[in-house]
């Protein structure tokens, strides 16, 4: 059976694998360019059967529609990689350009324009990822998934797309909630404030109390009095080590939504709340050994007390270097 259309997803780390997966699962042509990429990158995309092309040009060329999922720090310059490749094309084709990276409706917007300038033909959407990545809910062939929630907006609604858009938008779980660029970006924003706000904070709580010797103690008196809190943070904390490194700049983005859209002060230049919580992610990344964990080989911190105490042992050795 004849693929519905081509997909290009750059890059392909857990979600770009995820997002892969489930359309090749639903009989779309996945392609991709992972020149240069880690041997992680290249492994997932052979066990992920993602076909890799040598170019950008030669995935812009394939594909009907692109999917840029890649850290927030990487928005730009793969929009600048695409609209290159795009104007190097003999002749002009259909494309759609889905950004669903973490990013500032600030940020979004600044990708439009520079769509808009160099590369017109391009319809670009705004989009955020909220959850996990897909995953099936069984081994069976057929199997329903387990899908995020993608809100998307901006002029072109995705399920409009003469090539197989409205089953792709409904494949991908896409909800177009406006006509403008930001709100999509925005939600996505929002959403992780309270998500990966709330697992900074715990971080920083479990590692002191873990420190001073009463983690149990904090565990007990939240299990008693916040019940259910101690079960929702373990998720966040035990997987965050691996992503910790991408999360600082989702931080900055976040201190901008805040500022720009919400009007409060202090983020204008990623600043204010989830500019220290931007440190506490860079701390992780770089004062611990939780920062050299992947997701595919897992180590250290995968209960909340090894996250702390590899977080006490790494801020102690920072603060001796610094003495």
């Amino acid at each position: 059976m004849a693929p519905l259309a081509t997909v290009g997803v750059l890059s392909i780390g857990e979600m770009g694998m995820g997002i892969s997966k489930l359309l090749i699962a639903h009989n779309y042509r996945v392609v991709t360019n992972i020149e240069g990429r880690s041997e992680d990158t290249h492994a997932r995309a052979k066990q992920s059967k993602i076909e890799t092309l040598s170019s950008d040009i030669a995935v812009v060329k394939a594909a009907d529609y692109i999917l840029s999922i890649v850290p927030p720090r990487d928005a730009v310059p793969v929009a600048h990689r695409i609209t290159t490749a795009f104007k190097s094309l003999s002749s002009a084709k259909d494309l759609y350009y889905l950004d669903l990276n973490a990013i500032s409706p600030r940020r979004a917007r600044e990708i439009a324009a520079h769509f808009a300038a160099t590369a017109p033909e391009i319809k670009f959407v705004d989009g955020g990822i909220i959850g996990p990545a897909p995953t099936p809910k069984s081994s069976a062939p057929g199997q329903d998934w387990s899908n995020p929630d993608i809100p998307v907006s901006g002029r072109f609604n995705l399920a409009d797309a003469p090539i197989s858009g409205a089953h792709l938008s409904e494949t991908l779980n896409l909800n177009h909630i406006s006509p403008e660029i930001g709100p999509a970006s925005g939600l996505k924003c929002c959403f992780a404030s309270t998500s990966k706000g709330f697992t900074a904070l715990c971080i920083q709580a479990f590692t002191t109390a873990s420190n001073l010797g009463v983690l149990p103690l904090l565990r007990d008196n939240l299990e008693r009095r916040m019940p259910g809190i101690w079960k929702r943070a373990e998720g966040g904390v035990t997987g965050m080590p691996p992503k910790a490194y991408r999360w600082v700049r989702e931080m900055e983005e976040i201190a901008l939504t805040h500022t720009d859209d919400g009007g409060f002060e202090g983020g204008k230049d990623g600043e204010g709340v989830f500019g220290e919580i931007a440190k506490v992610y860079r701390s992780v990344a770089e004062d611990s050994v939780l920062g050299e964990e992947k997701t595919e080989r897992r180590k250290r911190g995968l209960t909340i007390e090894d996250v702390a105490q590899a977080m006490g042992e790494g801020l102690r050795n920072k603060r001796k270097k610094a003495e």
